[in-house]
């Protein structure tokens, strides 16, 4: 079954709507971005969240002490790097955390997912390498290769082509701006498309 991450909450009805449809993940961005959250509101949206669903930490080129610093205050359950990160860097950070770390990578090619495939990161994060541009990468490229990880696929999703990514087999999918109507987080549309992608 794929799972849901809805990503760059920022409001208590933010926290509201995901406790109503559950899904398995929501993401807290912490890189500059307009969906960008303080260490302080993460704290407190994060006491607000059903203990069901996982937080997960969008971090841009991070310091691994700061990164360290927030995993310790149990205000993220996963990392995702989604900056210019290395291998050996990935390698570091896993040392000091003891959270999964999601690797995210822009999908031109099929050569983008190639050179990912024996990362120490646990998962791979697919997107058009534009966080929270409303586009999707080239899907086809997935069909071309076996992918080793376990992957999500970001960028333009939205309930009209959730169906067609979850037919590409993926561990999960990362809405953001398809449950959004003028910048904010819709609570029907956080509803409709976990309903849907649970169902499928």
């Amino acid at each position: 079954m794929t799972a849901i991450k809805i990503c760059g909450l920022t409001t208590q009805q933010d926290i509201l709507s995901v406790n109503e449809a559950l899904p398995d993940y929501i993401g807290f961005v912490f890189a500059p971005s307009k969906r960008q959250i303080s260490l302080q509101k993460a704290v407190q949206l994060k006491q607000m969240l059903s203990p069901s669903i996982k937080a997960v930490g969008v971090f841009v080129n991070e310091t691994q002490q700061n990164i360290t610093s927030i995993v310790q205050k149990d205000i993220i359950d996963i990392v995702q790097l989604h900056g210019q990160e290395t291998e050996q860097y990935i390698q570091t950070l896993k040392k000091s955390i003891t959270v999964p770390i999601i690797k995210a990578i822009s999908v031109k090619t099929k050569q983008d997912i190639l050179q990912w495939q024996t990362t120490c990161a646990d998962y791979l994060l697919l997107d058009n390498g534009i966080g929270g541009s409303g586009k999707t990468f080239d899907w086809s490229i997935i069909e071309t290769i076996q992918i080793q990880k376990p992957y999500f696929i970001a960028g333009g999703l939205n309930i009209q082509n959730i169906i067609t990514a979850l037919q590409k087999c993926p561990f999960a999918l990362d809405v953001s701006s398809g449950v959004e109507t003028n910048g904010q987080k819709d609570k029907q549309k956080i509803l409709e498309i976990t309903k849907c992608v649970k169902n499928f």
